[in-house]
């Protein structure tokens, strides 16, 4: 079973594994829009649960520690990558609702959830991006929880799922396949499931590479360029 102190340091440790690679990520970016910024704004978006989840004492509940996380990152998710990442936990937080404990099926049940919110808060969902890599990790899940609902067995199952989903990728939007690439925001979704998977199997939290000069850098650029999407004339209120 996974406790609420295992989900609370599963959840820190896919922040720090994408923050990590964040640059990685952003140099796949080539899909909708080629800005290279993905893998930075997957890893505000999940970064801004980490003080809330780093305050969180080790005899909270998986209910407790999923609903801080999906409240934080709704509030700070930045883009359209980081918009659908906070809403795949939210739907996350939404199948561990009053959950004390989680075992395999619950994770997967959970996980399936926050994937059909992500499908629909999508006007017009295109497979071969973040969507499909959680879709098919929902699905390699769910199945696997019908062998053995063993927790570690199932996000296994879901970081391989992920995985061969992300491999497909390209076969399924042409412009990541003229570009060479995979697509990036669902790089980086298996970078977070890999980090949760640590702690799942290992009880590992993946340590950090950035200083805190650096986070403070990167949450002053953050509030810098959500200054500016909104500096300009306003010609109907």
């Amino acid at each position: 079973m996974i406790t609420g102190k295992t989900l609370r340091d599963a959840i820190i440790s896919g922040a720090n594994n994408i923050a990590n690679q964040r640059t990685r990520v952003d140099e796949l970016n080539v899909f909708p829009v080629p800005d290279g910024d993905t893998g930075t704004n997957m890893s505000m978006t999940i970064g801004a649960a980490l003080s809330e989840l780093n305050a969180m004492p080790d005899t909270c509940t998986v209910a407790e520690a999923s609903k801080s996380a999906a409240s934080a990152m709704l509030r700070g998710a930045r883009g359209n990558s980081g918009v659908i990442l906070s809403l795949l936990f939210r739907g996350f937080s939404k199948g561990l609702e009053d959950t004390v404990e989680a075992d395999g099926t619950q994770l997967a049940a959970a996980l399936a959830i926050g994937v059909d919110s992500a499908y629909k808060a999508v006007m017009k969902p295109t497979e071969g991006t973040i969507l499909t890599v959680a879709r098919v990790a929902a699905e390699k899940g769910a199945a696997a929880a019908e062998i053995d609902n063993d927790p570690i067995y199932v996000w296994d199952a879901i970081c391989m799922g992920a995985a061969e989903a992300l491999a497909t990728t390209p076969d399924l939007l042409p412009v990541l396949k003229k570009a060479g690439v995979v697509d990036a925001g669902g790089q980086g979704l298996c970078m977070i499931f890999d980090g949760m998977m640590q702690v799942f199997k290992y009880g590992e939290i993946v340590k950090t590479d950035m200083t805190e000069a650096e986070k403070a850098e990167e949450t002053a650029q953050f509030f810098a360029s959500v200054a500016a999407e909104f500096d300009s004339e306003i010609n109907f209120t």
